[in-house]
């Protein structure tokens, strides 16, 4: 008998029958630093040990795509101290992952407004991209000074122009061609979205990919999540009947 519950939890699943794509809202570093009276940014450093963890179970049992919600177009109003700290910590992430990366194909994406992040951070996120740029395993996905309405706007006003040149007829515009404007173009929808610390909110997430996604909400905040959770909520989704609006068998 298998004396290791993660274990047991992994070769539970069910391999035909895993979301492709997971979304989540990585939420409760500060609130996990505040319980511990630590500063936040003791919160964002182990909150970046549990990306790793996670990046690295999804990899194992055979997640095609990971959506991360790194930092939002909201997170810039924040104190500069964090704001800066949080940069710092992905700068050092990125460099620290990449032979991780490459070792083991997960290929680095990012989604957002990322020209608003510094330049050295710039540069390590483009340098990460452009080494994993052929790997054909997971691909990570970092959403980056990201917010919903903002990408939606964005794929309006690029429809607008080709509109306005002649290059699209306004009567052909359909919800695949929108997709075919956001981010995600080259991505299928998150089939999973899991949010950390209880909230029940998308927080400007996603907002037209989510729109048929199964939904999980955890209490456990980000830096307490683990692998076995993890293995959880997968268990859970495969229980769970996708209608997308249609009648069940």
């Amino acid at each position: 008998m298998n004396s290791n519950p993660s274990s047991s939890i992994h070769t539970d699943l069910d391999p035909q029958n895993l979301p492709f794509h997971v979304a989540i809202i990585m939420d409760g570093n500060g609130r996990w630093a505040k319980k511990r009276l630590f500063n936040r940014i003791k919160g964002h450093e182990k909150g970046s040990e549990t990306v790793r963890a996670i990046v690295r179970a999804s990899r194992e049992i055979g997640i095609r795509i990971l959506t991360l919600y790194a930092f939002s177009t909201e997170n810039w109003q924040r104190p500069q101290i964090e704001i800066s700290a949080l940069m710092t910590l992905l700068k050092k992430f990125l460099i620290s992952e990449q032979k991780e990366m490459l070792d083991n194909n997960i290929r680095l994406n990012t989604i957002g407004q990322t020209e608003r992040l510094p330049e050295d951070v710039r540069k390590e996120l483009q340098k990460s991209m452009m080494l994993t740029r052929k790997n054909e395993g997971l691909i990570l996905n970092l959403a980056l000074s990201y917010g919903g309405r903002a990408e939606i706007v964005k794929a309006v006003k690029e429809i607008a122009i080709k509109a306005i040149d002649g290059r699209i007829d306004p009567d052909s515009i359909t919800p695949d061609l929108i997709s075919k404007h956001l981010y995600t173009a080259e991505m299928p929808d998150p089939d999973l979205l899991i949010r950390t610390s209880g909230e029940m909110r998308i927080s400007n997430f996603l907002l037209w990919q989510l729109a048929y996604s199964e939904i999980c909400i955890t209490d456990t905040l980000w830096p307490d999540f683990g692998k076995d959770e993890f293995m959880r909520i997968l268990k859970n989704y495969q229980q769970r009947e996708r209608r997308f609006g249609k009648v069940g068998p």
